[in-house]
């Protein structure tokens, strides 16, 4: 039976879980169509203000079911286009979400499961926690836009050492090349996902995604363009209600209620 994903809401968060421990939640054409229905229902409920990433048990993904590899290489190559396809399109929803979002990683995030933790705007990981970017070892290449991810944040030499000579590196060794933001004691990164998230949920959410936006378009930008997106960005969220909210909080020094 191939991977599932689980929606569960607490509060004003949304929680996606994969779930197969069988397989270490390995990833499946099922739980992309699921990700990518999740986040445009979130993005439509102005109460649902962050996601949270999980895999289900001990492990956070195992990336690409290599079974259901090998089964697709007698079918064609048509057929895995599709699945890569539906893959991509959940990455590209994650990184064009609007609001938060936050990967809770315990255990394991191998291949597609660190490139599936990489597209999120945060990573909270267990001390247990492994990346591995394993495609390597079984003679394939990168998806899901790990190499990506990985060669806007780290050297060239630093990436290709990663996906050429693959070995699984620590959340701490994450964390000191800036692709963790938090470890926590194993067990409790989901726990300190959803307090970053309540704590992002009390902030303005147009401003977020102003920020988010900016952040995802810089790098491509000269800086007299971003200047400007950085100035249009200013000017829509000084007027928008919110910013009047969070000028009055501040002269009246109390909390800002944002809507």
């Amino acid at each position: 039976m191939p991977s599932e994903l689980i929606t569960e809401r607490q509060g004003s968060t949304l929680i996606l879980t994969l779930r197969d421990p069988a397989t270490r939640n390995t990833l499946s054409p099922q739980v992309y169509a699921a990700g990518v229905e999740a986040l445009n229902t979130a993005d439509a409920d102005a109460s649902l203000r962050a996601v949270v990433l999980r895999g289900d048990g001990s492990h956070f993904c195992a990336g690409g079911d290599l079974h259901r590899l090998a089964g697709a290489r007698e079918r064609g190559p048509d057929e895995q286009a599709r699945s890569i396809d539906g893959f991509h399109a959940w990455v590209l929803a994650i990184r064009d979400f609007p609001k938060p979002v936050i990967a809770a990683v315990e255990g394991h995030a191998a291949g597609g499961g660190c490139s599936l933790a990489l597209a999120c705007d945060l990573i909270i990981a267990a001390e247990g926690a492994r990346f591995t970017m394993s495609y390597g070892r079984a003679g394939l290449s990168p998806d899901g836009g790990g190499l990506w991810h990985l060669a806007r944040a780290l050297p060239r030499a630093q990436v290709l050492q990663m996906l050429w000579l693959p070995e699984p590196m620590t959340a701490r060794q994450w964390h000191a090349l800036g692709l963790v933001n938090a470890i926590t004691d194993d067990g409790q990164a989901l726990a300190q996902a959803l307090q970053w998230a309540e704590r992002l949920a009390a902030m303005a959410a147009n401003a977020l995604a102003g920020v988010k936006s900016l952040v995802e378009q810089a790098p491509d930008r000269d800086l007299s363009s971003e200047l400007g997106a950085e100035r249009e960005q200013f000017i829509a969220n000084l007027f928008h209600p919110n910013g009047g909210e969070g000028l009055a909080a501040f002269f009246e020094k109390r909390r800002p209620k944002f809507g």
